[in-house]
């Protein structure tokens, strides 16, 4: 954990409710916690879908002006400013996805460059881009020339959604910790959903983060 803690990806890759979890873990553990939806494109999944749960937790939550609305303006808060400045925060970003996502990220680069961050990478080897070890590898080099930032971590969150068996996740450990030993990057964690987190346990060394489900469909809401 650092002051700073980062997550980054491609679309599909899960990092949005790996980040709310690593938000609501921080704040399980007495963090003063602020998690920074910083996804400048209006995405299927996005930290503000769980914004009242966030609130309630006692986290605090920025999101560009426009998020879940029909106005496509890449416009961000001018608050999030604080979270460079208020050191006693502890802040959790959530990035859009790909290169494209970083590219909001490096606008921060003079400030985020100057703090002890944490940039994860989260994979799903189940998403085409980052099916292999060799399109991690080109996935993470494109983040960071856009970003201008160094990924110092590495997540696994290889999935199928409802079709997910500790197999596939054990598959996409593999593949992840094989991108992350020849980049010469910490493998941070496998993330597994609740119901899969004590089988799993069973099945690797590695350390194993569980994960809630905070972000529903649109017909799951009620």
């Amino acid at each position: 954990m650092s002051r700073l803690n980062i997550f980054v990806g491609h679309y599909g890759s899960g990092k949005t409710e790996v980040s709310l979890n690593y938000a609501m873990e921080l704040k399980k553990q007495g963090k003063d916690v602020i998690i920074v939806d910083l996804d400048i494109v209006n995405a299927f999944y996005r930290t503000k879908d769980a914004e009242k749960i966030l609130n309630e937790a006692g986290i605090e939550v920025i999101t560009p002006q426009y998020a879940n609305t029909n106005v496509d303006i890449p416009a961000l808060p001018a608050d999030i400013f604080k979270i460079f400045t208020d050191k006693s925060k502890t802040i959790v970003i959530d990035v859009g996805g790909d290169d494209d996502g970083a590219v909001a990220l490096g606008r921060f680069f003079g400030y985020i460059s100057q703090e002890d961050y944490k940039l994860n990478l989260v994979v799903n080897t189940k998403r085409p881009l980052t099916d292999t070890k060799e399109n991690i590898i080109l996935m993470l080099r494109d983040i960071e020339s856009c970003s201008r930032l160094k990924v110092n971590g590495i997540i696994n969150n290889s999935n199928l959604s409802y079709d997910t068996t500790t197999a596939l996740i054990s598959e996409g450990e593999k593949t992840v910790k094989a991108a992350a030993d020849e980049l010469g990057v910490e493998f941070v964690f496998t993330a597994v959903k609740e119901e899969l987190y004590d089988e799993y346990l069973k099945l690797t060394d590695a350390k194993v983060f569980p994960l809630k489900k905070y972000l529903k469909m649109p017909w799951q809401i009620q």
